[in-house]
């Protein structure tokens, strides 16, 4: 039992706009900087792009800046969530922030296309997320075109050199003593996609206490054999 909780992977960093390495998504990361402070006029802003990528880390981030600012907002991890939801209260909030809106069944679709109309009346704002472009969302075709008003930025997967980069700032802001060539070895055998990169760190951190040894590649290689979910 207690090897298991060793093995467990630990809680990364509560996604922030500070934690976020924007590399080619300079762009999207600036606009949802100034939404979070009011200086963003447009209704509607679309994060796309392949999973991985940090879409859901930014609408986190972007809630969470708001909120400390003192804006109403709120994040809906799945539009079928909206479902259990108040309408005329989520249109209450100035931001609301809807992952994985190509997901959207029909009954959900409806919600969005009100909520929106109601955000943007008001001059309100609505930031979601979609795995495909503005222009493939399987969505009714008058949410698909308001959601098409506003802003759209594809967000792109961070390269090898980028990754390695932010796992060596986020190590470093832990006290995390890590070599190159341990983040070099995570990459080339770990998962590949930020949040299990960062949440590997976390829990390699926990191993290495509980062994009672520096994190090296030996370590990292007999924790990878061990890791919940791994292919043997």
């Amino acid at each position: 039992m207690t090897e298991q909780l060793v093995f467990d992977l630990a809680a990364s960093e509560p996604p922030s706009f500070s934690n976020f390495l924007p590399g080619r998504n300079a762009e999207a990361l600036a606009t949802l900087r100034a939404l979070a402070s009011g200086t963003v006029t447009e209704a509607g802003i679309l994060l796309w792009g392949a999973p991985g990528g940090g879409k859901t880390h930014l609408l986190r981030a972007t809630v969470q800046e708001a909120q400390a600012r003192g804006v109403s907002a709120t994040y809906v991890v799945d539009p079928g969530a909206l479902l259990a939801q108040d309408p005329e209260r989520l249109a209450g909030h100035a931001l609301v922030a809807i992952d994985g809106i190509d997901r959207a069944a029909p009954d959900a679709q409806a919600i969005v296309f009100r909520l929106f109309n109601a955000l943007k009346e008001r001059m309100r704002h609505l930031v979601a997320a979609s795995r495909v472009s503005p222009a493939a969302l399987p969505l009714r075709e008058d949410l698909r075109t308001r959601l098409g008003w506003g802003l759209a930025f594809e967000i792109g997967a961070l390269s090898d050199a980028e990754k390695a980069a932010a796992l060596a700032a986020h190590a470093a802001r832990r006290g995390l003593p890590i070599g190159d060539d341990v983040i070099g070895y995570l990459l080339a055998h770990g998962r590949r996609d930020m949040p299990a990169l960062l949440a590997a760190l976390s829990a390699l951190d926990r191993h290495s206490l509980a062994a009672r040894r520096p994190i090296t590649i030996p370590l990292v290689r007999e924790w990878l054999q061990h890791e919940p979910g791994r292919d043997r």
